[in-house]
C-alpha cells in the first residue's frame, strides 16, 4: 500500500529550497502539498504578495506534487486528522518560537496513530536569503502596503491595530506573535498618534508638530516594516491643505488617514468638555472629506471620519447624523470616540449606525473602555480596534523607574533584572 507524505507551504515564490522538500517528500511515497490560506497566514506570517488562489496553482504546477489541498489553519490538527499522512515533512527551521508551537503540534497530532515527522535541513544560501529578502521588501513597497488594509478588512473578523511612534517600536508591532488557545496571532497594522507622537519627542498633543516632522516619524516606521499604517491626521487641517497631505501620505504607502470633526487649537479628546474644544460644522467637515477623496489617485487609500459628539456631549442623535453625512460625503470609514468606562454608548451608536449602513467600517479606540474584548467588538460590527498609545504607556513608568533605581543606588545592578539584554533588542533588527 503506498504511504502518504504531507508538507505544507505559505511562500510567494517558490526556491530550491521548497524544491529540496518535494524532492525529500516524494521518497516516502504519494506527495499531498498544503497551501496555507490567506487567512491563517496573516495570523503567523507575513501577509501574501499573491492571493491564494494564484499560490495554489503555483505549487499545483510543480513537478512531484501529486496532489494540492487548502490549510486553512495554521496549525496541523484539521488536516492531518482529514489525511492521516503517513509522514510530515518540513525544513528544520521551526525550532524556535513561536515556530516551535507549530511543530509541537504536527507531533502530538502524528503521535495519535503512529504517524513520522520527517525533517529536512533548511536551505541557507546566498541566493535564498537574496529571495526572502527580496520578498520581505516587496511587503515593504508602497503600492504593496497601501491596499493592505483594505484587504485585511476582507480578511479579518477584526483588524487588530497597536501604536508605534518609532522604528523600534513599529519592529515590535511588526514581530510580536503569540499562542493563544491553540493558535498563533499578531498584530494587524499599525497607528502613528499624534499624542504619542509628540509625547516621544516632548512637545504637547495640541498639533505642534507639523505635518513635515510626523511623516520623518512615518519614514522611520515604513523604513524597517512592512504592515499597514494608520496616520492620525488630527483635525486635518484647512482643506486645502489636507487635500495636498493625503496625496503625499498616498504616496508613500500610508493605508488610511484619520481626521476628526474639530476646529480650533487642537486638544486632546481625553479632555472632553473639561477644555474648550469646538466641532466643526457637518457642511465643513464633509468639504474637507470631499477634498482629501478627490486629491486621491488610487481607490486603496482610506479617509476615515473621527465623530467627537459623544466626547464632547452633543448626543447620540448629532453622531449619527454626521456619520451618515460623513459617509455621503465620500469618508471610508467612521471612528466613533467615548471617553465613558463603559462601552455602551459605543454599541448604541454601532448598533443604530449598522441597521442603516451595513458595509462602511467602524472604528474604535478602547482606551478609556479597555475591558472590552474584540469578539464583543465584533458582535457590534466593529471592523477596526486600535489600541493607541499602549507602548508608550508601558515604556514611560519603565524607563522613569530604572532611572529613579540608578539614582538611589548609584549603580544599575539593582535595575538589571528588569532591563531586557540589549542583545535581544538587536534581534529585532534585520540585516541586510
Amino acid at each position: 500500500m503506498t504511504k502518504t507524505a504531507y508538507t505544507c507551504f505559505s511562500t510567494d515564490v517558490i526556491h530550491e529550497g521548497h524544491l529540496n522538500i518535494i524532492k525529500e517528500g516524494k521518497k516516502y511515497g504519494r506527495l499531498i502539498v498544503g497551501v496555507l490560506s490567506d487567512k491563517a497566514k496573516v495570523r503567523s506570517d507575513r501577509f501574501p504578495v499573491i492571493p491564494f488562489e494564484e499560490r495554489f496553482e503555483m505549487i499545483k504546477n510543480i513537478d512531484g506534487v501529486d496532489e494540492v489541498v487548502e490549510q486553512k489553519n495554521v496549525l496541523y490538527d484539521e488536516v492531518i486528522n482529514s489525511i492521516k499522512p503517513d509522514y510530515v515533512v518540513h525544513g528544520n527551521n521551526w525550532n524556535e518560537y513561536p515556530d516551535s508551537i507549530i511543530k509541537d503540534n504536527v507531533i502530538k497530532n502524528l503521535s495519535k496513530y503512529g504517524g513520522e515527522l520527517v525533517e529536512v535541513p533548511y536551505t541557507y544560501n546566498a541566493k535564498v536569503l537574496k529571495i526572502n529578502s527580496i520578498m520581505r521588501e516587496k511587503l515593504a513597497m508602497p503600492e504593496y502596503r497601501r491596499k493592505r488594509l483594505r484587504q485585511l478588512l476582507n480578511l479579518c473578523p477584526i483588524v487588530k491595530v497597536i501604536e508605534a511612534h518609532s522604528g523600534i517600536s513599529g519592529l515590535i508591532a511588526e514581530k510580536t506573535i503569540v499562542e493563544r488557545n491553540g493558535e498563533l496571532d499578531q498584530f494587524d497594522a499599525m497607528w502613528v498618534s499624534s499624542l504619542c507622537d509628540s509625547t516621544a519627542k516632548g512637545k504637547p498633543d495640541i498639533e505642534l508638530v507639523d505635518i513635515s516632522s510626523r511623516m520623518r516619524t512615518l519614514d522611520d516606521i515604513l523604513d524597517v516594516t512592512t504592515k499597514p499604517v494608520i496616520l492620525d491626521g488630527d483635525t486635518g487641517g484647512q482643506a486645502e491643505h489636507f487635500a495636498y497631505n493625503v496625496r503625499t501620505l498616498e504616496r508613500m504607502g500610508i493605508s488610511a488617514v484619520i481626521i476628526e470633526d474639530k476646529i480650533g487649537l487642537k486638544r486632546n479628546s481625553l479632555f472632553g468638555t473639561e477644555v474648550e474644544q469646538t466641532q466643526d460644522s457637518i457642511e465643513s467637515f464633509c468639504n474637507k472629506i470631499k477634498a482629501g477623496k478627490e486629491a486621491l489617485r488610487t481607490e486603496e487609500f482610506m479617509v476615515i471620519a473621527r465623530i467627537e459628539s459623544l466626547i464632547l456631549e452633543q448626543g447620540m442623535e448629532d453622531a449619527l447624523k454626521r456619520a451618515f453625512a460623513y459617509v455621503e460625503a465620500g469618508a471610508d470609514g467612521i471612528m466613533i470616540h467615548s471617553r465613558r468606562k463603559t462601552p455602551d454608548e459605543v454599541f448604541e451608536f454601532c448598533d443604530k449606525f449598522r441597521q442603516k449602513e451595513k458595509q462602511t467600517p467602524i472604528v474604535v479606540v478602547p482606551t478609556s473602555y479597555s475591558q472590552v474584548t474584540e469578539n464583543e467588538l465584533v458582535q457590534h460590527g466593529i471592523n477596526i480596534v486600535i489600541y493607541a498609545n499602549h507602548l508608550t504607556r508601558s515604556a514611560f513608568p519603565a524607563m522613569k523607574n530604572t532611572a529613579v533605581e540608578i539614582l538611589k543606588n548609584h549603580r544599575a545592578y539593582e535595575v538589571e533584572n528588569n532591563i531586557m539584554p540589549f542583545n535581544e533588542i538587536i534581534k529585532l533588527i534585520d540585516e541586510l
